[in-house]
């Protein structure tokens, strides 16, 4: 029999993970209800050409197909054969595929959008916590399946949107008590850019390369534009634009000398100068910086992006997003401006594990055991136990009656704070003993008093 296993770049998650998980997930919860947002899911699987063209080239080739069912027609084998190879090589046969699970939660909730326009009002406010997936190669802070928080604004062109996800990313961060720098671009001057290097049907290739230069540095990524088909004098340019250098002021008054006559690059300048304004946005725990190598390599990407980066750990983005004003329009419903920003759940956990920033509470799940003496006095705790569930403790009681040394092994196993012992002598006396294992501090008290009992 084969030895059990997951597949590459998926994993399980044991209670203990699944509590500093769900901490992780209700912070950001509560903070997306507290400016407004309204919750949305959508299907785990897409229609392929839902998702297919939407990521750009390097998006496409991460998505992951289904494959149709009754593929195993034994006279059509060649055919099927055929068809299969134009599939891996990223192309889209009906016959073999047409669906696929979902890459992010952006272009799912662009086509609700779409399909439901005339029954939302507008400005709509969404937010999105679920499962996508990517056929990546797996790497530390990098999985197959994870999990995406995004928020999302449609229907609206107003600045204020972007200050106020900046603000939720800020709010977030501080309440998981991470330090983060969020970092801030405009793909207006990416626009501008291209236009500099020759036109803008270099700008795909640009900001594909650019996205790319903290991980293969700038030599790299001048090699690379050069394979794309950029002259040297062009290549310069886009040199010159990433050793810009200096705070926020400092690079926005160099932008302005290099970018301020092209007419998207002004409007770009201005969006910037009109986020790095607002003063809340810069805290003790979160840093707004211009990041002008900041790209964004998805395609859907308009104007002001977002990324956002863990101080003191070596850890990728746990955050991004941006303005994306034509998204809807790639399924037939123009005009419905939007902006969005996602948390990285899975890397934020594992900074989070990394700075051991997890407080005691969030590992504890049952609050009190209830220890088993006997058939008669099990029945009396399961009575006593009811109630304090009744005040929302969380308590349970030992399946059988055996030795308490066993019975307060299973409590320390399980990180329960506190047990409660109620023998015949207990309930005749209508007392009971609470002891915190933690401490090794014990105490009889009156019955009626361990409904006030405050089990922290």
């Amino acid at each position: 029999m084969a030895k059990p296993s997951l597949p590459q770049g998926t994993r399980d998650f044991g209670p203990d993970v699944v509590r500093k998980r769900n901490y992780i997930f209700d912070t950001i919860r509560n903070v997306f209800e507290l400016y407004g947002f309204q919750p949305l899911e959508t299907p785990a699987m897409e229609n392929l050409e839902t998702l297919m063209g939407k990521y750009g080239e390097e998006g496409d080739k991460l998505i992951f197909k289904i494959l149709n069912n009754g593929l195993d027609n034994p006279g059509k084998e060649k055919q099927v054969r055929e068809d299969f190879e134009k599939v891996l090589q990223g192309k889209n046969v009906s016959s073999i595929t047409e669906r696929a699970l979902k890459y992010d939660l952006t272009i799912p909730f662009a086509r609700y959008v779409a399909m439901n326009h005339n029954q939302l009002t507008f400005p709509f406010k969404r937010y999105q916590i679920q499962p996508v997936w990517r056929a990546d190669r797996p790497q530390k802070g990098r999985y197959r399946e994870f999990y995406q928080c995004d928020a999302d604004v449609v229907g609206s062109n107003s600045l204020l949107n972007e200050v106020e996800l900046a603000m939720i990313y800020s709010e977030v961060f501080e309440k998981l008590g991470i330090d983060i720098e969020l970092k801030i671009n405009s793909r207006k001057i990416l626009a501008s850019l291209a236009e500099q290097c020759g036109g803008i049907d270099k700008f795909t290739d640009i900001t594909i390369a650019i996205d790319k230069l903290d991980k293969i540095g700038l030599k790299k990524v001048k090699e690379e534009l050069s394979q794309k088909g950029l002259a040297e004098n062009q290549v310069n340019i886009v040199q010159e634009y990433l050793e810009i250098a200096g705070d926020n002021t400092q690079k926005i008054n160099k932008l302005k000398e290099i970018f301020g006559a092209s007419n998207i690059g002004a409007k770009g300048i201005e969006e910037l100068e009109y986020i790095v304004s607002n003063p809340p946005l810069t805290t003790q725990h979160s840093r707004l910086l211009i990041d002008l190598a900041l790209a964004r390599g998805l395609n859907y990407y308009t104007g002001i992006i977002f990324e956002v980066k863990a101080s003191n750990v070596q850890m990728g983005s746990i955050g991004g997003g941006g303005r994306y004003d034509d998204l809807t329009e790639l399924f037939g419903v123009p005009n419905i401006p939007g902006v969005g920003i996602s948390f990285g759940v899975d890397r934020i956990y594992d900074v989070m594990e990394e700075l051991k920033l997890f407080s005691k509470e969030v590992h504890t799940g049952t609050q009190v055991l209830f220890f088993n003496l006997g058939e008669e006095e099990s029945k009396n705790a399961f009575s006593i136990m009811q109630q304090l569930r009744n005040k929302n403790i969380r308590c349970e009681l030992y399946h059988e009656q055996v030795k308490f040394d066993k019975q307060f092994k299973y409590a320390e196993k399980k990180n329960i704070p506190y047990v409660v012992i109620i023998g015949s002598k207990e309930a005749k006396e209508k007392t009971c003993v609470i002891k915190d294992i933690r401490n090794g501090e014990q105490q009889t008290i009156p019955l009626n008093q361990l409904f006030n009992f405050s089990f922290l």
